[in-house]
């Protein structure tokens, strides 16, 4: 094969890889944070299941975001659960009496999810978002403090997203 072939192979691979990363408006350092991150995902073992990460905004009602093991969490969707055979975790009242937990307080928490999508899309009328629904079906406890979401950088509010969500608006 002749020089200018490799060359095109090479820049052609790199390409792929360059635009297949969502490090835009990252520094170097955060940029391999995410790169890191997305190999350790792309080493978990596979199964029936979700990754979820629990993203709590006041007065709505979306759960947070679900992921397949293995799938970086750049294709996660944000989702709305549907309880009718299991209970959100930590379904707790949105203002406690006694001053202990409140619903929400575990924003950030990672679970290992079982269920399935619906195929139903669900209205959140406080954050007019449509969203898939997901049926779920058993819970457990991941990390309950895993860090950054999509980007090192981020810093959230309480009150918006941090991305948007594709396919999400009414």
């Amino acid at each position: 094969m002749s020089r200018r072939a490799h060359i095109s192979i090479v820049l052609c691979l790199l390409s792929l890889f360059i635009t297949g990363c969502e490090t835009t408006g990252l520094s170097p350092q955060q940029a391999a944070a995410v790169e890191a991150r997305n190999r350790q995902i792309a080493m978990e073992p596979r199964g029936d299941f979700y990754i979820g990460r629990r993203f709590y905004i006041n007065h709505t009602h979306l759960w947070g975001y679900l992921r397949r093991p293995g799938e970086p969490w750049a294709n996660s969707k944000l989702v709305i659960m549907n309880e009718r055979y299991q209970k959100i975790p930590y379904r707790l009242p949105e203002q406690p009496t006694d001053g202990g937990y409140a619903y929400g307080d575990d924003h950030n928490a990672e679970y290992t999810m079982w269920g399935r999508y619906t195929g139903r899309k669900v209205f959140d009328p406080n954050s007019n978002l449509v969203l898939p629904e997901f049926e779920l079906r058993r819970w457990e406890v991941r990390n309950e403090s895993p860090g950054w979401l999509f980007k090192p950088n981020e810093k959230f509010n309480g009150s918006q997203l941090l991305r948007g969500e594709p396919g999400s608006t009414p």
